[in-house]
């Protein structure tokens, strides 16, 4: 027996307390928790037990455990429900090894959602907003966003049970859910106050219903969601809104479906593939590799405010929490984003030169830039500028027809010849 147990309580504290659990309380010379936690036991534990608050400093538990380990005490530290998972278990077995451990678990708070509302949970993703305020998600949340690994997890999991915060409510998933464009495919049920006398059960809400809705804390949410039956790859132009500029020059431009699926097969993407989507127009690409990255993200740009409008009313329509637009001109911002595994640009603004030199630095190995071109200058201009940079490449030009009805028959309507240009970074 190690003298270190790291020791699951629930909120019906003692009492639900296993005996080993309970003998290994009572034989410790220190105690670590939260000052909740702590709370439970201190009844039960001899007036010089050393009782140590962890709020607020988790990276210090390690030290605490040794520094009592150096002077004799054992040591028991609590953590809510089941430390292994989403709990404390993780960063004391990276700090101390397993073999310094003795985990003692209570079912966690998950379980007891599920068995509370009746429902098997054997097929369920788990998802965690522990973390900062990060405020209600918007079109230009990055990963960084509190947020995003439990919509992500939603995007990827018909059912899903997220460990919330007091930041990070069920509400503000419900009103994150919304601006992402799901609506009655999905329920969310709370359960609130667990092991608790006053503990609460909000069964399958409607996303508008939880999105106004103050819930007691501590709580567990459960997104439940219809499986999306759209295809990932091959989308229709018409799935696209694409009303482009107001002007009326390169009103409703988009990377046609025949263009834009040879354009993404040549950025070879990978599911966890970091994109980058410059001069995005209606997002019609970006939004496209976002579905084939799943595990990735893309981050877009475009100058046109018209465009940009279509592009986050796609991403609504496509529910893409995985991608970040920004509306300015490139390179402009670009040093924030992270390094690309994948480039598409669409439209450079006249600054072609400078997007492939700072492409060409911050690309990664193996990575692929793709540009599409329909005037000889720019594609002259950009095949000089690969070679400046040392990138190889190859060209391909890409003649399409489709067919169209006429007078009962068919007939065949060429669109623009587009050249497709791919560079390539060794890995």
């Amino acid at each position: 027996m190690t003298d270190c147990a790291l020791i699951g309580i629930l909120d019906d504290g003692w009492a639900g307390l296993a005996d080993d659990a309970r003998t290994r309380l009572a034989g410790a010379g220190c105690v670590i928790g939260a000052v909740r936690t702590l709370a439970l036991v201190a009844p039960h534990l001899a007036p010089w037990v050393r009782q140590r608050a962890m709020d607020g400093a988790l990276a210090q538990v390690p030290d605490w455990v040794r520094e009592a380990q150096a002077g004799g005490l054992p040591v028991a530290v609590l953590a809510t429900g089941d430390p292994l998972c989403h709990g404390i278990a993780g960063r004391l077995i990276a700090a101390l090894g397993a073999e310094a451990l003795e985990v003692l678990p209570v079912p966690s708070t998950l379980q007891l959602a599920f068995a509370r509302l009746k429902r098997p949970w054997q097929d369920v993703q788990v998802a965690s907003c522990h973390g900062a305020d990060s405020g209600d998600w918007d079109w230009g949340a990055t990963p960084d966003h509190g947020l995003y690994r439990v919509l992500r997890a939603v995007a990827l999991h018909p059912l899903v049970a997220v460990f919330t915060s007091p930041a990070n409510g069920p509400d503000r998933i419900a009103r994150a859910l919304l601006t992402l464009g799901y609506g009655e495919e999905v329920r969310l049920s709370v359960a609130a106050r667990l092991a608790r006398p006053d503990e609460a059960l909000f069964p399958r809400l409607g996303l508008e219903e939880a999105a106004g809705q103050a819930f007691p804390t501590p709580n567990i949410a459960i997104v439940e969601r219809v499986a999306d039956r759209r295809q990932v790859f091959g989308l229709a132009d018409s799935d696209f809104a694409k009303q482009g500029r107001t002007d009326g020059e390169g009103a409703g431009l988009i990377t046609k479906l025949e263009v834009r699926a040879v354009s993404l097969a040549k950025l070879a993407l990978h599911p966890d593939s970091i994109v980058w989507d410059i001069g995005a127009g209606s997002g019609s690409v970006g939004l496209e590799a976002s579905r084939i990255a799943r595990r990735g993200h893309c981050w877009a740009i475009e100058k046109e405010a018209a465009q940009v409008a279509d592009a986050r009313a796609n991403a609504r329509r496509l529910r893409r929490s995985n991608y970040s637009l920004f509306e300015g001109k490139a390179p402009v911002g670009l040093d924030a984003w992270p390094d690309p595994d994948a480039v598409f640009v669409g439209g450079s603004g006249g600054a072609l030169d400078a997007l492939i030199e700072l492409i060409a630095a911050r690309l990664r190995p193996g990575g692929r830039l793709v540009m599409n071109f329909v005037a000889l200058e720019n594609l002259a201009a950009a095949t000089a500028a690969l070679d400046r940079a040392g990138l190889a490449w190859d060209l391909i030009q890409l003649t399409v027809a489709r067919s169209q009805p006429i007078l009962g028959l068919h007939r065949l309507a060429a669109l623009n010849p587009v050249w497709i240009l791919t560079a390539f970074k060794e890995p």
